[in-house]
């Protein structure tokens, strides 16, 4: 079994951005996700079979969405500022197109649908925070954060291996929009 999800992977260009974004979040209770494999998730699907992944990069294949620009810009929390569990960076552009259209062509697998999606990359996730006063500070610093434009021309069908020092990210097939 393969655990796997649907992304729409950040330029590399942004690398050094994400970096300086996570060296002001980095506190204790904190866990990063490595700058380099910071995505935005467009669908998560769980384990899949092997042999699955030929079938579902077909499927994927079909997606009728052109490549658009999109905006990296914005930094905020899930579920809630009250309760923080995922520190974000925030995604505008043609995303809920995208993903709607994502969800139409893997409706024949049935994945479960996603009832809310919200477009973001992922920058940190918060296990036991001991100083929430001094995050809400970092946070308010960082919400106007722009990182600029970037092209989404693909998707990538990635898979993802727990560890204890964090996931691991191996892309198994990338589809180009058209």
């Amino acid at each position: 079994m393969l655990r796997s999800f649907i992304a729409v992977e950040l330029p590399e260009r942004l690398v050094p951005e994400i970096e300086k974004i996570e060296s002001v979040l980095n506190t204790p209770g904190i866990r990063l996700v490595e700058p380099k494999q910071v995505h935005i998730t467009l669908k998560f699907l769980g384990d899949i079979q092997e042999n699955d992944v030929e079938t579902i990069a077909s499927a994927l294949s079909q997606v009728n969405c052109k490549p658009f620009e999109a905006r990296i810009k914005g930094v905020g929390v899930f579920p809630k500022p009250a309760y923080i569990k995922v520190i974000w960076l925030g995604a505008e552009g043609n995303f809920d197109a995208l993903h709607d259209e994502v969800e139409r062509v893997l409706t024949p697998f049935k994945f479960e649908k996603d009832h809310q999606f919200s477009p973001h990359a992922t920058l940190a996730r918060v296990k036991q925070l001991r100083d929430k006063a001094a995050l809400f500070e970092k946070l308010k610093q960082l919400e106007n954060t722009d990182l600029g434009m970037i092209n989404v021309g693909a998707i990538s069908l990635k898979k993802s291996t727990l560890t204890p020092q964090g996931p691991i990210y191996e892309t198994l097939r990338e589809i180009n929009l058209q």
